[in-house]
Order: structure tokens, then sequence, then C-alpha cells
């Protein structure tokens, strides 16, 4: 069996997620290509992920693409969680994930609605009038955020209690519940927030206006197999648990999207791991690099295991519920991690030692955050030990 050492792991990730200096570009669209997706769970992360990887990129360029060009699109997918994705990616996303993801969550819905007795008769039905009025009032409108469609369609004021009884019990309107279902479903999309671009306060466009030229659904075994081919340009090698991982499909969904694919099984240094057989070619080591990515980064969340690149910092750079904090990076590996303060001042700390040479690299990459962030101030939306010892 073929081995693919850690070091020829940590080049294709230098080079395949554009952290190297030679492979970065100024193309916020190219860049998201080159992740699959961009994790967007944390708004800045999108914008902050784009300008460690760009050469003389600014915030209003990935604005420019997401908004003007509509290039990228925000939307959820994969285990639940907000991406944002080249619009081409739109019809593998929504026929192997998102779909299936509208379904699964408007069930769950429906059984809280069910449950606090908010409705009389059959529930689908009646989810589903409130569901068009909605997107009804959406065409009417062009734009609006939730609050306003709320006014035009009284039925999303409905309050439900998920949680009767229980003391964090608290009432709250369907509205959220509704326009998850149908972003789910491709019916809206999520357009320019109210405020910077470290907002979450989105504007809601029907797909109709936003994408005009609409897409061409997948049959979904097509997708999956498209998807997987995709992760595992960018990620690969790594183990089977890692792709079941970040797509959340079931294992059964994985493999059978592998078994259409050319796959080699490959040794990672003891574990098992796979990889596209004509991928095989070794990548070249880059420049000596350095990056500072942000909380919730694709690259660090493109793995469930991730020893071979984290080593012993987790305990310093990851929350309770498994999110990965700003980070410090050092040819192929992670060195330590970093934090903007309140006056705008861009700290870091080293958890390894590090040469000269490296150093003089993190604070050219510090620099460059810094600049980046102008007079923005943004707080990670999941707060880790490290990254909160330097802001106090």
């Amino acid at each position: 069996m073929l081995t693919i050492d850690v070091a020829q792991r940590r080049a294709r990730l230098a080079t395949r997620h554009r952290l190297a200096p030679s492979a970065r570009v100024d193309d916020p669209v190219e860049i998201a290509r080159s992740l699959v997706v961009l994790h967007a769970t944390d708004p800045a992360t999108v914008f902050l992920s784009v300008g460690a990887r760009g050469l003389d990129l600014v915030p209003a360029d990935v604005e420019r693409a997401l908004y003007d060009d509509r290039a990228l699109l925000r939307m959820l997918a994969m285990r639940r969680t907000m991406f944002v994705a080249p619009t081409e990616l739109l019809p593998v996303l929504q026929s192997s994930t998102c779909d299936a993801l509208a379904h699964k969550q408007r069930r769950a819905y429906g059984r809280y609605i069910e449950q606090a007795g908010a409705v009389d008769g059959d529930i689908s039905p009646w989810l589903a009038e409130v569901e068009a009025e909605t997107h009804a009032a959406l065409l009417a409108r062009g734009a609006a955020t939730g609050v306003q469609l709320s006014k035009d369609v009284p039925r999303l004021r409905t309050q439900i209690d998920t949680a009767p009884g229980k003391s964090y019990s608290k009432p709250t309107s369907i509205t959220t519940w509704v326009l998850v279902v149908l972003g789910a479903e491709g019916r809206i999309v999520r357009g320019r927030p109210n405020g910077s671009w470290t907002s979450s306060q989105y504007t809601w466009s029907p797909v109709e206006t936003w994408l005009p030229q609409g897409f061409s659904p997948l049959p979904p075994d097509q997708a999956r197999v498209e998807l997987v081919r995709k992760w595992l340009y960018t990620f690969g090698p790594a183990p089977v648990t890692d792709l079941k991982w970040w797509t959340g499909w079931t294992l059964t969904e994985v493999r059978k999207a592998l078994a259409q694919l050319d796959i080699t099984e490959v040794d990672l240094d003891g574990t098992p791991g796979i990889i596209l057989t004509d991928d095989l070619a070794p990548v070249p080591a880059p420049e000596p690099w350095a990056a500072l990515l942000p909380a919730l980064d694709p690259t660090p969340m493109g793995w469930q295991s991730r020893a071979w690149f984290l080593g012993p910092h987790a305990p310093a750079l990851f929350d309770t519920n498994g999110n990965i904090g700003p980070t410090i990076w050092a040819d192929g590996r992670i060195v330590g991690g970093w934090a903007q303060r309140p006056d705008g001042e861009i700290a870091t700390r080293l958890l390894e030692p590090v040469t000269p040479e490296t150093r003089a690299l993190i604070d050219h990459e510090t620099t460059r955050t810094t600049t980046w962030y102008g007079p923005t101030r943004s707080i990670p939306r999941f707060r880790t030990p490290l990254q909160r010892e330097l802001t106090t």
C-alpha cells in the first residue's frame, strides 16, 4: 500500500488551500472553489478566510462577489452549517444535501408546532400554506428581513414554546423556521446584511430575482459523487471517517458515492486513507509560509482527524463544542493563535518554538490581517480559551 506522509499532506494543504504565497490569488470566487466552500457560521470568517489567501484583496471585493456579481452564495448545507459556495456549485449542494436538510427541518419544526397545540388539524398543509405565503410576500417586496415578512404574513408570528416547563423555556415565532426551510429548498436566498461585513442580520430575496438564470437540478446520487470528488481533491488523502464527518451523510451514502469514483487506498502514517487515483503524483513542497486563519476557517474544519497539523494544541484553540478559534499556521501546521483586541491590535501567541525566519513571516501576516480589518472590530461567535486570554 502506498504511504503518504505528513510532509506531503502539508504540501498539498499549502498549495491547494492557497496558503503559500505563490498559491494566493486575488479572486474571492477562485479561493472559495479551492476550498469547495467557505465556512460561514460566523460572517467574519468568510471575509478573513479570503483575506488570508489573497494578495491585494479588500473586504469590498468579497462583498462584490457575494452581492453584486452573485458569484458566491450563502446557504445552509452540510451538517446544517452555514457556508458560502461558488454559485455554480448550487445544483450539487442542493441535490446532495440541501433537499434532505429541508425535509428534515420541516418535520422537526412541524413536531414542535404539533406538540405546542398551536394549530388545529393537520400541520403539514398549514405549514406549506405559510411557506407559500411567505415566498409570495418576498416576491412582492423583492427583498426583506424576517421582521418585515412577519408583518406581511401574520401566521409567521405564531409563538411556539419548544421547551415547555423548563427554566430556559422561551417562546419563539416560527419566522426563522419558515425562512430556514425555504432557504434550504433553494426558494429564497440570503442577501446583503444590514450592517458591515461582520453582520448576520441578512435580508432575504426570492431565488427567482437573485438568480434569474436559475439552475438545473442533478440526481442526488450524481450530486453526491461530484461533491465527494471535489472534497477529495481539496482535502485528500484522508480517512473515510473525515469525509463522512464533513458531509454529515450516512456511511452508506458516503460509500455509495465513493464506489462511483476511482479511489486508491493509502497509508497515512498508520491510518488508512483514500485518494483519487488520478491524484497520486506528489505535490512539490512550496516556499516557507505562514498564515493567520480565522475562527472556523475551512482548512482546519475540513477534517475531523487533525493531529497531523494540530499537534497538542487543541485545549487552547477549540471550544467545548469542537469549534476552532483563530490560528497561526507555519508550513502546514498550527503553531499558535491570535485575536483582535478592542483597540484593533492583533495579539498573537506562539504555542511552540519557531525559527526567526518563520517569526518574520508571522509578523508579516499579522500586519496584513490588521490592514484587512481596518476600523472594523469583530469578536468570534464561538470564543476559545486562547482567544479569551489574548483579549483580556
